[in-house]
């Protein structure tokens, strides 16, 4: 094991062992390295007559750049634009977005947290806490109505095994008795289990309530108060788009924290879906540990090791998207532009409400609940969803995701608000088209 490696390790288990026995061998084993990104850093530091020691080109003392290029980036400059950024992210960006963090989520605000590190957006993000915290053979926990992506993360890449629970009741509320009866049956003989909280959930667009995430919180903490070590993965590509008021506005996250020392909560996000700005791939990681003391000591070395895992698999997130994401963020009409997007998300979802609500459907499908985030989902009771959504997009030209054998997802978030009518009858006609 490399000495930087063994280093972090014991900043790790000195402050919690238990936090340390809950990383991945691969985990374990990284660290950032002290080569060439750190011999750069103090000469930029110090190297006052000449700095050759980076791979990127230089002009005239600033970053060498095509002006066909710069032409398309205007009020950036080429070291904000076209620069490598840190393997940690930049630091300006990792502040502001923990500063919105903290916004959108009042019960951070004397919390200890650590400083978000930036991934390539979420799948990448995932993909790092799965190299630090997966091992083959590891159990993840997650609903039956839950985001493909997670088996070619967890799964194929790092050979845990999926196990899922009902995501509702019989009530159509949050399956907690399901998600707890699971929780304590894949605990049995096990030393570790990861569960995975994707709220808003895609596909269904459901954000549990107060009392559902209390329940959720408390079945983790007792499990952890049992001696098994927890992983809590928060998923929360979505957050922030709430349409009714029993959707719990904060991340999950916050009610995970401080509850015991074997409970560790990790907070996947990013400007992905927030703000709208899918392309540019911008994510974030962050811990949220129970700890005495050293929390600076202990959440450095974690994000040490975050960094390793990125450096290692892509050296660093996009520079250009950084700084547009940055000053996004910091724009005086930040929040009036979000403020704008959301109404139209709402007024759209709540659109689908009341159309989905008319007794004309009853007998073609029932509706998960949805309350928050891109999605919905239609249950169907006479065909099945891919024979459904294949015929949809031959006759009708209506595209839909499949899901399992009876379940339609509906992405609202690209439908105008005035076509949600023709669409839910045009999936109508479709059921009837195939209906025996």
């Amino acid at each position: 094991m490399n000495p930087l490696a063994v280093e972090l390790n014991d900043v790790i288990k000195q402050e919690n062992v238990h936090l340390y026995e809950t990383l991945s061998e691969v985990g374990k084993n990284l660290f950032f390295p002290k080569g060439i990104l750190t011999q750069s850093a103090e000469a930029k530091e110090k190297a006052h007559r000449f700095n050759a020691t980076i791979g990127m080109a230089t002009e005239k003392g600033r970053t060498m750049y095509l002006p066909s290029v710069m032409s398309l980036l205007n009020g950036l400059e080429p070291e904000e634009a076209l620069s490598y950024a840190p393997s940690f992210g930049i630091m300006p960006l990792r502040k502001e977005w923990k500063a919105h963090m903290v916004e959108k989520n009042p019960s951070l605000s004397s919390a200890h947290i650590s400083l978000p590190v930036v991934t390539h957006a979420l799948t990448h993000g995932l993909s790092v806490v799965a190299d630090m915290w997966v091992d083959p053979g590891d159990v993840i926990l997650l609903p039956d109505k839950t985001w493909g992506n997670y088996n070619l993360i967890f799964s194929t890449r790092r050979g845990a095994r999926m196990v899922q629970y009902p995501l509702f009741d019989e009530a159509w509320k949050f399956n907690l008795k399901g998600f707890e009866q699971c929780l304590l049956e894949q605990a049995k003989g096990r030393g570790k289990v990861i569960v995975i909280l994707n709220f808003p959930n895609n596909p269904t667009g459901y954000t549990v309530g107060a009392a559902e995430a209390d329940g959720i919180a408390d079945c983790l903490t007792a499990l952890a108060r049992n001696g098994i070590r927890v992983l809590a993965v928060t998923d929360d590509a979505y957050f922030g788009l709430f349409y009714d008021d029993h959707a719990l506005r904060e991340s999950i996250f916050c009610r995970l924290l401080n509850r015991d020392p074997r409970l560790l909560a990790v907070k996947v996000d990013g400007a992905t879906k927030e703000n709208y700005v899918w392309g540019l791939r911008v994510g974030f990681i962050t811990y949220g540990a129970t700890l005495e003391k050293n929390h600076e000591q202990v959440y450095n070395a974690l994000e040490r090791k975050t960094g390793g895992a990125v450096r290692g698999s892509i050296s660093n997130a996009s520079h250009l998207s950084q700084s547009i994401t940055l000053h996004s963020l910091r724009a005086s009409s930040y929040g009036d532009e979000k403020a704008q997007k959301y109404r139209i998300m709402k007024e759209r979802a709540q659109e689908v409400k009341r159309v989905v609500a008319s007794p004309k459907y009853k007998d073609a499908w029932d509706v998960y609940p949805f309350n928050s985030g891109y999605f919905m989902c239609l249950k169907l009771k006479t065909v099945e969803a891919e024979p459904l959504r294949v015929h949809l997009l031959d006759k009708y030209g209506v595209g839909l995701i499949s899901l399992g054998k009876y379940d339609l997802r509906v992405a609202f978030s690209c439908v105008e608000k005035e076509d949600v009518q023709e669409l839910f009858d045009t999936v109508l006609r479709g059921v009837e088209d195939l209906r025996p």
